[in-house]
């Protein structure tokens, strides 16, 4: 299975004092990063939502967003009479000790903590705004997750494409090089033979022979060949499995650029050499949407 780490979700709840919204965006990210914004009246309840997001999402940097938009009985502001004079009362005495002439004015005041809150009305709405809020973020997770998926199910279409593409290039490189083998080592023969072209017949025959054996084992790409379909197979299995694992995909791509970088670095013939570029572009392609994924 393959699940995308990009994906939004929006979800709204109505409750009697107002309309709970969240915004749930995640884009690409090695770890799984979260970013939460809540509204002053919410903000004692983010640990919980940051419980509720790495429970259900895996990889990806996740950004929450919520906002409340109160029912009209509930916009009134409250002010808090006792707060109010109490802050009052020591700016009056305050200003009494240092010989100040002008008193503060009551409506400086309205900004200070604790003015315009009605503690007794906060208190009694907290626990219905927390788990109001804890059930909006479980849907809007639970709507992201499933967008996840959706696009991870067109990465793995993608992918399997581009994995067909690479196979088929394996192919094509094993059955070129099975069909040239034979002339391409008789040409090292010869390169290898004119550079001994000044020893000893004798000599130059045992040399040549050595020296073909060394440089035949460098020059072979069979074993890179197998290596190569030994991956594609591990790929398959992986996309084929319960769990998406992005990482391990992506290493293993590495690892199956790294051999046909070794079969490139090997053959000196222009044709197979083509097919090693155009197997090399494949997994490129191959990468850029494994990098999308969880």
């Amino acid at each position: 299975m393959m699940r995308s780490m990009t994906g939004f979700a929006r979800e709204t709840a109505e409750y009697p004092w107002g309309t709970l919204s969240v915004e749930l965006s995640s884009v690409n990210h090695r770890y799984q990063e979260l970013s939460i914004r809540l509204p002053r009246e919410l903000a004692s309840f983010e640990p919980e939502a940051a419980s509720i997001l790495r429970s259900a999402l895996g990889r990806g940097k996740v950004k929450l967003f919520a906002e409340i938009a109160w029912a009209p009985g509930y916009k009134s502001t409250v002010i808090d009479g006792e707060v109010l004079r109490s802050y009052y009362e020591r700016l009056v005495a305050l200003c009494e000790e240092l010989g100040a002439d002008k008193k503060p004015e009551i409506q400086s005041l309205l900004s200070l903590p604790g003015v315009l809150d009605s503690p007794s009305a906060l208190s009694s709405m907290d626990e219905g705004l927390g788990g109001a809020l804890a059930c909006t973020v479980r849907k809007a997770a639970g709507a992201l997750s499933e967008m996840r998926k959706r696009e991870g199910d067109a990465l793995k279409l993608a992918v399997e494409g581009y994995l067909a593409d690479f196979e088929a290039l394996v192919d094509s490189m094993e059955g070129y090089w099975e069909k040239r083998r034979d002339s391409l080592l008789a040409d090292l023969k010869t390169r290898v033979a004119a550079l001994l072209e000044g020893a000893g017949e004798e000599a130059a025959e045992v040399r040549i022979a050595q020296e073909i054996a060394i440089m035949a084992d460098k020059w072979d790409v069979s074993e890179e060949i197998v290596r190569s379909r030994s991956h594609c197979a591990q790929f398959k299995t992986i996309l084929g499995g319960k769990d998406s694992e992005g990482r391990k995909l992506d290493f293993l791509i590495q690892e199956m650029n790294r051999e046909v970088n070794t079969v490139g670095s090997k053959v000196t013939d222009a044709e197979l050499r083509w097919m090693v570029v155009e197997a090399k572009s494949t997994l490129e392609k191959m990468r850029e949407q494994i990098q999308n994924a969880e």
